[in-house]
């Protein structure tokens, strides 16, 4: 733990940490607990590798992590030679629309396309331009034509919905990058990021017949998958955050029509017909358990995602498609500290500029304030005690025990119901 963080890094975890939001690398300098979880949706990248297909909700409160564990996965994806996509759901991007929401949300998913070689989006052209090098090098050991062997590694995808124009648009990819057209490459990337917004545009570009629309993204995302298996990579792997935007729809038939098309996607995984495909969809309680609004209220989607009976708070059960994020404990919460303050110095403990009995004295300040939800949710406290190392940092000689009494914390919204507030004795075990 002794190694130098470099300035980049540190920032970067530091910066977005400090904002509220979640750093897009470097996450492992400040991953705490969650190892079951971790394991879990390991398990279903590794099943996905395999050809298969896996489907994950992740729930949690607001604030209380979902996001960070979402973007661990998905590195991790990366490291496991998966391609992944991502994106966040919002009024203007769902998964089941008609009038180009959902062709918005796969719009999205292609341009944060990523790869280990390529972790910050963009990698679309790069999967396709190692798709035909793959295949040129074929063609060039069998003394063919590439777009002949091309068009024969394609061939399977035939069977899928748009299928045959997904192998036209790689092959008029291929012969633009071989006569230098780039027009028409460009148009080919248009067409498989789904930037074509009618027939008409698409069947003049390219000849092909058909376009990404609303109704056919699943159908897609499908064809995606068995392509970059094709490319050479393990698979692809979709991490969707923000659900509860499905919940807060207010027309009753959108939501519906939503959830019947997460029932599908669910379906699929399960029953093993989608290839080389894995789902995790990140969404808080109520937009799961619902009754009214609520994934709960579509039936066929309650009956498959209901939590296992014998489950309990010392029972968990992680192989069922739900995953809960559980609450961090206060030793969890006390290494989280200590791995931002780390973070913070750079990695070099002798720059650190609170001691360990400062952090614990920040926490019961905390629990004091702001009842259990400090670490339930911690998202407001992480960004009050980055306040306070910032403040320690600019203002040498300044006394930490002067500051932290004065520290305003507020709840996050998951949190501001709580009445209870966490006796000073709860924590006073736990000061070192």
């Amino acid at each position: 733990m002794n190694a130098a963080i470099r300035p980049k890094d540190r920032d970067a975890v530091i910066q977005s940490l400090r904002a509220g939001v979640v750093p897009r690398a470097g996450q492992h300098l400040i991953q705490v607990a969650r190892g079951r979880e971790i394991e879990a949706l390991v398990s279903d990248i590794d099943r996905v590798a395999d050809g298969g297909a896996s489907f994950r909700f992740v729930i949690g409160e607001y604030g209380a992590g979902k996001t960070f564990f979402l973007n661990l996965i998905r590195a991790i994806a990366m490291e496991r030679k998966l391609v992944v996509a991502n994106a966040d759901l919002n009024p203007d991007r769902r998964l089941h629309a008609s009038g180009g929401q959902a062709r918005s949300l796969y719009a999205e998913l292609m341009r944060n396309l990523a790869t280990r070689t390529k972790p910050e989006g963009g990698a679309l052209p790069g999967v396709v331009e190692k798709f035909i090098a793959t295949a040129k090098s074929e063609a060039k050991a069998q003394g063919l034509e590439t777009e002949q062997v091309l068009r024969a590694k394609l061939e399977q995808l035939t069977e899928l919905v748009n299928g045959y124009d997904f192998a036209d648009v790689i092959a008029a990819y291929c012969r633009g990058a071989e006569s230098g057209n780039e027009q028409l490459k460009s148009d080919a990337i248009r067409w498989l990021r789904g930037e074509f917004a009618t027939r008409t545009d698409a069947r003049a570009a390219l000849s092909v017949r058909t376009i990404v629309d609303d109704s056919s993204v699943y159908d897609q995302l499908k064809l995606l998958a068995r392509f970059v298996r094709l490319a050479g990579y393990a698979g692809l792997f979709v991490c969707l955050d923000e659900m509860v935007n499905i919940y807060k729809l207010a027309n009753s038939q959108a939501r519906s029509s939503n959830y019947e098309q997460i029932l599908r996607m669910l379906n699929d995984s399960l029953q093993g017909t989608a290839v080389g495909l894995g789902f995790v969809l990140g969404g808080t309680p109520e937009f799961l358990m619902d009754p009214r609004r609520g994934i709960y209220s579509y039936s066929a989607l309650q009956s498959r995602l209901a939590q296992n009976a014998f489950a309990s708070d010392t029972l968990v059960d992680f192989s069922g498609p739900v995953l809960r994020l559980s609450s961090l404990t206060l030793e969890d919460f006390f290494l989280l500290l200590g791995k931002i303050r780390h973070v913070y110095a750079g990695g070099q403990p002798e720059r650190y500029l609170l001691p360990d009995p400062a952090i614990a004295s920040f926490m019961e300040h905390c629990a004091n304030r702001i009842g259990d939800s400090f670490f339930r949710t911690p998202r407001t406290t992480i960004t009050s005690f980055i306040n306070l190392l910032a403040i320690l940092e600019q203002n040498p000689g300044t006394e930490w025990q002067a500051l932290i009494g004065d520290v305003q914390i507020e709840a996050d919204d998951a949190g501001e119901g709580d009445a209870a507030v966490k006796p000073d004795d709860e924590l006073a075990s736990f000061q070192l």
